[in-house]
């Protein structure tokens, strides 16, 4: 496997990382086709990264962004990690790992100091889901559990601390929870 920059002009990979994103958040019906190329496309954007993670016949395996969101060029020192998309063939497999290392030392070398990822819980798999975290949401971060393959999990395998959630933010009962780690020197 090989992690490199997802290019604007490569239209064969651009295609192959929508395709990903749209197989890897199926379950969610998070992304019709649309979506996704206007997703792809706006990684590719100025005050973004964009990484692919392909194996030796050239096919991507996953995808990875990241937009800078705190501080000003050349100073941005906060970074928010999305999306993250392992075609569910390669899940399970240390691709999602391995891309999240990789976007660590790309912000790294951007100077950025943080990176976060904003988990949306809309499906109950986790013990946010479902429950009225007010008035006092900090208690109830504190007993956080995976119910069932929540992202969250992943990400604090990778070395992230869940920091926060926001309350019903896809609605009743649906937080969304805040993962982020120090990252450089």
């Amino acid at each position: 496997m090989i992690i490199t920059e997802l290019r604007a002009g490569d239209r064969r990979v651009r295609k192959q990382a929508v395709e990903v994103l749209m197989a890897a958040f199926a379950a969610q019906g998070a992304y019709d086709l649309g979506a996704a190329r206007m997703e792809v496309a706006e990684s590719l954007q100025p005050g973004h990264i964009s990484r692919v993670a392909l194996n030796d016949d050239g096919r991507i395996l996953g995808w990875i962004a990241a937009i800078a969101q705190y501080g000003e060029p050349p100073a941005v020192t906060g970074w928010e990690l999305h999306p993250l998309a392992v075609h569910p063939d390669y899940q399970g497999q240390g691709v999602g790992r391995a891309l999240v290392a990789d976007l660590e030392q790309q912000v790294t070398a951007r100077g950025g100091v943080t990176l976060f990822a904003m988990t949306d819980d809309e499906d109950g798999r986790t013990s946010l889901s479902g429950v009225d975290l007010y008035p006092d949401p900090l208690a109830h971060l504190q007993t956080i559990r995976d119910r069932g393959g929540h992202p969250f999990a992943f990400y604090r395998a990778c070395g992230f601390a869940v920091v926060g959630v926001i309350p019903d933010a896809n609605g009743r009962g649906k937080p969304d929870i805040i993962m982020a780690k120090r990252v450089g020197r």
